[in-house]
């Protein structure tokens, strides 16, 4: 099964709740956090509705 590790480098405030709800959805709530999520396409698409929030910062295989 393949991961990704994805970090949060941005601030839900003052951001709109779609964009708050998604970094709740990936269990992301406080800058600088680091989560390990399955590689699927519903993450790969919660990741890239807020690219100003998070990066992946690695893929394992």
């Amino acid at each position: 099964m393949a991961t990704i590790v994805v970090k949060q480098i941005g601030s839900p405030i003052r951001r709109p709740a779609i964009q708050r709800a998604t970094l709740k959805g990936l269990g992301l709530n406080k800058m600088n956090r680091t989560r390990e999520l399955e590689d699927t396409p519903a993450v790969r698409g919660m990741v890239a509705k807020i690219p100003h929030m998070v990066v992946i910062i690695e893929e394992k295989a």
